[in-house]
C-alpha cells in the first residue's frame, strides 16, 4: 500500500545513540538522504555533525552541486558541516578492476569502506565515539551493505561506534520525500559515480526513456510524491 506522509503528521521517534552518545559524526552522501535524519537526531537532542566525503561523485559540476545543497541546509539548520577531500584519483585506484560489477556489487562495497573509513579516521582524531551515514536511508541501497561497512570501518579503531539505526523505519523514507519537496532540493537520478550514471542511461535507452539530465531537476513543493511504505532492511 502506498501513502504520503505530511510533514504536520509526523511524529520523529526518540532516538538513543549507542553508548548513549551525544554527538554523532553523520557521513553525508546528499542533501535529500541527510535531511530527515539528522532533524531525527537533533529532535532526539544528539548533536549531528556532517561530513562531506564522497570523492565517487560524477562529473565535478554534480559533486560541487550536491555539496552545495548539502552545506545550505547544514547552515539553514545551524549544524556543523565538514567538508572533506574530493580525491578522485584515489577513488578510480580503489576501485580499479569493479568498474563493470553491477550496482550492490563489489564496488560499492570498496566504495562504502573508504568513504567510512575516512569519516572513522576523523572521527578518531577529534573525539566523536559515534558515527552513521544517510546512505542507509535510500531504498536503492543495500542497507546491509553499508552497515556491515560501517562497523567494519569503525572497528579500526577502540573508541569508535557506528550506529546501524534503519532510518527508513518509523516513516523516514516518507518524511525524506517530504522534507525534500519543502526544501526543493536537487535531485539527483543516479547514485553518483561515473559507472553508475553509464549503467542508468543503458538501463533507459534500453527501456525507450530520455537520458539523465543532469543539474536541472530539483523536488518541487506542489509535486505529488508517493513511495512504497517498507520496513525492509535492505
Amino acid at each position: 500500500m502506498s501513502k504520503s506522509l505530511k510533514l504536520n503528521e509526523y511524529i520523529r521517534p526518540q532516538l538513543t545513540a549507542p553508548n548513549n552518545a551525544k554527538k554523532v559524526l553523520l557521513h553525508s552522501c546528499c542533501a535529500p538522504c541527510a535531511g530527515e535524519i539528522i532533524l531525527a537526531i537533533q529532535a532526539s537532542g544528539i548533536e549531528p555533525t556532517v561530513f562531506f566525503y564522497n570523492p565517487n561523485i560524477h562529473p565535478a559540476e554534480e559533486y560541487e552541486i550536491r555539496k552545495t545543497e548539502n552545506k545550505r541546509f547544514c547552515e539553514d539548520n545551524n549544524i556543523p558541516c565538514i567538508d572533506a577531500d574530493y580525491d578522485t584519483d584515489n577513488w578510480f585506484a580503489r576501485i580499479k578492476g569493479l568498474e563493470n560489477e553491477p550496482e550492490r556489487g563489489e564496488r560499492c562495497t570498496k566504495c562504502f569502506d573508504m568513504r567510512f573509513e575516512r569519516t572513522a579516521l576523523y572521527a578518531a582524531e577529534h573525539d566523536f565515539a559515534v558515527i552513521s551515514s544517510t546512505l542507509g536511508i535510500s531504498r536503492w541501497k543495500d542497507m546491509n551493505q553499508i552497515n556491515q561497512s560501517g562497523v567494519r570501518s569503525a572497528n579500526r579503531y577502540n573508541n569508535v561506534t557506528y550506529w546501524t539505526f534503519n532510518w527508513r523505519k518509523q516513516g523516514g523514507s516518507q518524511r525524506m520525500i517530504e522534507l525534500s519537496k519543502q526544501e526543493q532540493f536537487y535531485q539527483q537520478e543516479y547514485c553518483g559515480c561515473v559507472y553508475s550514471l553509464r549503467d542508468t542511461n543503458r538501463w533507459r535507452m534500453a527501456n525507450d526513456r530520455p537520458r539523465i539530465k543532469r543539474l536541472v531537476k530539483f523536488y518541487q513543493e506542489n509535486k505529488q510524491v508517493e513511495i512504497i511504505a517498507s520496513d525492509s532492511s535492505s
